[in-house]
């Protein structure tokens, strides 16, 4: 006899659709796995049958053959053990096989019989809505799943409770959509003393989600404005929450099974490789800029990354997502990321202060930004210089303006991008482009003279003209100006690029 139940292979945030076969018939007493299973995958033999022990039941001294189809699909990871240990109990007769084919299963089991959390849940719950099928799952992430619709969901803790769920002894109760705790208040601009330059340039970082760099001595404030970004920047939407939901559930880090609400916050240390800054590896998992997805990737100390891990970041940031190609895999994840960074003007970090200064500047300098290639650089819309802190900031009194003032008109201005883009897919002026950006951003006659003017004289790419008209639409926006004017063009160049002093 065969079993057969439904489960899935990750490629990507793609879930494939996969029968789990199971066969037990006469011959030599073994128990095989096939169809190109990993290390984990073939594991699963001695998972299972432990967990079967666990509950009372020995597998028939018969041969065994567990074939994933389709079989020239790679399998990869634990979340097969479920689909497999049902397939045993349908092919013994323990449970009906017919009621196992409305239902797809992932799950991670353990050796004493219970079902663990296993990646990939909301992107399994939404294939077996899709295929108008129930989903079996770990308690755990009963909640996860139920955000996929209308869908049966059956989130049961172990192996023996599921088994007297499907016999009708004691029917496990359908999970509720789970949500996650907003993220704990974090760095209130409040604290931050002067630096009003950067905090303008964050402030409008955060309404069009523009990529910024700030360039400044150690002890400037730099990383702790880049920590209260998250705090003016509005929260995620119903559909975008999906979204971000889904790049953390294929990767595990979906908080307890429930879909976030924040936006991603992520830091990596500047040792992080490239396959952990844009994803990749033997198992092809999104990295630090698709785990940022919607959200923020902060990079500090930028000049100290990799180059070749900095400069894989460019079409990421161009695109919104990321395609990652391997030999047996070609995986695409979302990138649309809102790019900070910080990092000294030089390697000593004092270049402006003689007495602190090395004995090679100011030659260190360029020597030292140049280390961030240019291509990547012309992506960045807001450059800003961060003076030091005197003696004097630190006793002045808080500003009177802090986080939540900010983020107010942050949110007004975000409201407006949403009306605006309503019918063309994008959210943020960020992400405008072509002749859409030309019918929203062209400025009136005298920003379109000051601006021809810049372009020459600041000899800006065709990139970089596209990225200040951006930029002077976000300023208008803020400004509650329906037209992008010649103060609001000003001030968008005043972010560009400057050469580093030689």
């Amino acid at each position: 006899m065969v079993s057969h139940v439904a489960t899935v292979a990750f490629l990507g945030l793609e879930a494939r659709a996969i029968e789990a076969q199971v066969q037990i018939a006469s011959g030599v007493p073994a128990f095989v796995v096939v169809g190109l299973p990993d290390k984990a995958v073939g594991e699963s033999r001695e998972r299972v049958r432990a967990a079967l022990t666990a509950i009372g039941l020995a597998l028939p001294p018969k041969r065994i053959t567990v074939n994933l189809s389709p079989a020239d699909l790679p399998k990869e990871g634990s979340h097969y053990d479920l689909p497999i240990a049902l397939g045993l109990l349908g092919a013994m007769g323990v449970i009906d096989a017919e009621t196992l084919a409305g239902y797809v299963a992932v799950g991670e089991l353990g050796l004493d019989g219970r079902i663990a959390p296993a990646p990939g849940v909301l992107l399994a719950a939404l294939h077996a809505s899709e295929r108008e099928l129930g989903l079996i799952c770990p308690a755990a992430q009963g909640g996860e799943a139920a955000w996929a619709g209308s869908i049966e969901v059956i989130a049961a803790p172990d192996l023996l409770s599921l088994l007297n769920h499907f016999r009708g002894g004691s029917p496990l109760a359908p999970p509720q959509p789970g949500l996650a705790q907003a993220r704990a208040p974090g760095p209130d601009l409040a604290q931050v003393k002067g630096q009003e330059t950067a905090k303008r340039a964050l402030e409008i970082a955060a309404a069009g989600g523009h990529n910024m760099v700030m360039v400044g001595p150690p002890g400037a404030g730099k990383s702790l404005m880049a920590s209260c970004l998250p705090g003016i920047l509005p929260e995620l939407t119903a559909a975008e929450a999906l979204e971000v939901s889904m790049v953390a559930s294929v990767s595990g880090t979906l908080p307890e099974g429930r879909l976030l609400r924040s936006r991603p916050f992520r830091a990596p240390h500047h040792s992080a490789s490239m396959a952990a800054l844009v994803g990749g590896g033997l198992k092809a998992k999104p990295g630090e800029v698709s785990l940022a997805h919607l959200g923020v990737l902060f990079l500090d100390e930028l000049p100290e990354f990799q180059r070749q891990a900095l400069d894989s970041l460019r079409q990421p940031l161009e695109a919104g997502v990321v395609s990652i190609a391997r030999a047996n895999a070609h995986v695409t994840f979302p990138a649309r990321v809102q790019l900070i960074a910080a990092m000294n003007p030089c390697r000593c970090g004092h270049i402006d202060d003689a007495s602190l200064a090395c004995s090679r500047a100011p030659r260190c300098a360029a020597d030292y930004q140049a280390k961030v290639s240019g291509p990547l650089l012309d992506r960045i819309d807001l450059h800003v210089e961060v003076a030091g802190v005197s003696a004097v900031d630190l006793t002045l009194p808080p500003p009177t303006e802090g986080s939540s003032e900010v983020a107010a008109r942050v949110a007004r201005a975000r409201s407006i991008q949403s009306t605006r883009y309503a019918d063309h897919g994008i959210r943020t002026n960020a992400e405008a482009e072509g002749p859409l950006l030309d019918a929203v951003a062209t400025p009136d006659e005298a920003g379109r003279i000051l601006l021809q003017q810049a372009t020459a004289a600041m000899r800006l790419t065709a990139r970089g003209y596209t990225r200040v008209l951006r930029l002077a639409r976000t300023i208008a926006d803020l400004a509650g100006s329906d037209a992008v004017r010649r103060i609001h063009v000003a001030e968008a160049l005043s972010y560009r690029r400057h050469a580093p002093r030689a």
